[in-house]
């Protein structure tokens, strides 16, 4: 099981993270943040891989991913 954290207020909605997401699971949402920007948020948790490409691909590092063990 995977949890990925976004923290809306550091989103400045780059797109970075949707673009590296391998199962395409991460979109530009509809709610605004505190910035004024769209952020991003997860579309279908349980497709999550946990692979973090989200993450690095993060420039303002507003993306968590945790990965639980068996």
């Amino acid at each position: 099981m995977s949890k990925l954290v976004i923290n809306t207020a550091n989103c400045k909605a780059c797109g970075l993270c949707v673009r590296a997401c391998p199962k395409k699971i991460l979109a530009l949402g509809d709610k605004i943040n505190i910035s004024g920007n769209n952020y991003v948020v997860l579309l279908d948790e349980d497709s999550c891989i946990s692979c973090a490409c989200c993450a690095i691909n993060c420039p303002d590092m507003a993306i968590e991913v945790y990965k639980e063990d068996r």
